[in-house]
Parts: C-alpha cells; sequence; structure tokens
C-alpha cells in the first residue's frame, strides 16, 4: 500500500495510520512551501498541522481529479490566506528573531565571505516577505519547489498565461527591492 489513491481508500475506511502515512510523505514538502509563504516557522507549523486535520475531515470530498498533493496544496494555501487576512504581519527585530529562529543580521559587511553570503540570504528573504503574497506564492513556487508552470497553474487553479504573468511581475518586484544589493555587489 504504498500509492496515494491507496493510503486515502485505506484511510477513508477507518485506517487512520493510512493517513498517517500520507502526512509523513507530504509534511516536509508542505512545511517547506509554507515557511517561504506565511513568512515564520510557527505561522507554517501551524497552517501546516491545521491543513492535515483539514484534510483528514474532508477526505471524503477528494475526488481524484488531481494528485493528493495538489489538493492539500490548496488546502494549505486557503488557510494560509485566510491567516493573512486576520493577522497582519508586523516587522520588527523581535518578530524577524522569531520568523527565522536566528538573530537579524548586521547589515554592515563583515569581514568574511561566509557572512556576507548570509546578509544577502536575509536580505533576499526579507525582500521576497515582503513581496505580495500572490507573488510571493509564484515564487516560491516556481523557484523553490521547482514546479513546472502547468503544475503551479493547476495548484493555483489559473490559467498557465497568469502564471506567467504574475511570475514575471514577481520577479519584476524582486528585482526592485534587491537592487541596492545588486549595486553593491557591482561596485
Amino acid at each position: 500500500m504504498n500509492d496515494d489513491a491507496s493510503l486515502i481508500a485505506a484511510a477513508r475506511s477507518g485506517q487512520p495510520a493510512a493517513f498517517g502515512q500520507l502526512v509523513s510523505r507530504y509534511q516536509n514538502r508542505l512545511f517547506t512551501t509554507l515557511v517561504a509563504v506565511a513568512g515564520s516557522m510557527e505561522d507554517a507549523r501551524e497552517i501546516a498541522q491545521d491543513t492535515f486535520v483539514q484534510a483528514f475531515i474532508k477526505l471524503e470530498t477528494f475526488r481524484h481529479d488531481s494528485a493528493f498533493y495538489t489538493w492539500l496544496y490548496r488546502i494549505a494555501m486557503n488557510l494560509a490566506a485566510s491567516r493573512r487576512r486576520r493577522h497582519r504581519p508586523s516587522q520588527s527585530v523581535e518578530r524577524l528573531r522569531e520568523a527565522s529562529g536566528r538573530e537579524p543580521i548586521d547589515p554592515t559587511p563583515g569581514p568574511s565571505a561566509a557572512l556576507e553570503r548570509q546578509e544577502r540570504a536575509a536580505q533576499v528573504r526579507a525582500a521576497l516577505a515582503s513581496l505580495d503574497p500572490e507573488h510571493r506564492t509564484i515564487l516560491v513556487l516556481r523557484e523553490m519547489d521547482e514546479l513546472s508552470y502547468e503544475a503551479i497553474a493547476e495548484l493555483l487553479e489559473i490559467p498557465p498565461g497568469t502564471v506567467r504573468s504574475r511570475l514575471h511581475r514577481a520577479r519584476m518586484q524582486l528585482r526592485e527591492r534587491l537592487k541596492h544589493m545588486l549595486h553593491a555587489e557591482v561596485t
């Protein structure tokens, strides 16, 4: 019983361990995506947990017309959107520390290349977090999850052309936010 369809059938017939196998199969992938989309590990954990609870409750409604992960992802994105509407994020040192689990990096360049890489990574994360959720989600799915345009279109229930245009706008917005970093590397 290794494929999703068999596990779903077993879970529907009253074998919760089968659903546990589905959770084990997809929790890391979903959590990684949610950290980037939600902006904090704490929010991602809560959304992931709520996603699997909702999926278990609504498992009877899964129609197999898409992949199980696609269905699960839609639940997660709906929950993330609801959470964003309820909780408007505020940027503070404490919030950044909680979100990343690390101390914010001093923006002054350090003598070591490793510190400079960390600084650039922090700037990219901050720029990504500053994008609106629609654009951040598209970038995460394409660049981090390495999904095809078609897979993203299916997940978000939008045409592939819309994926392309949103991705283009998201990249342009990210480029603009990172312009200061790019100028610093050129000089």
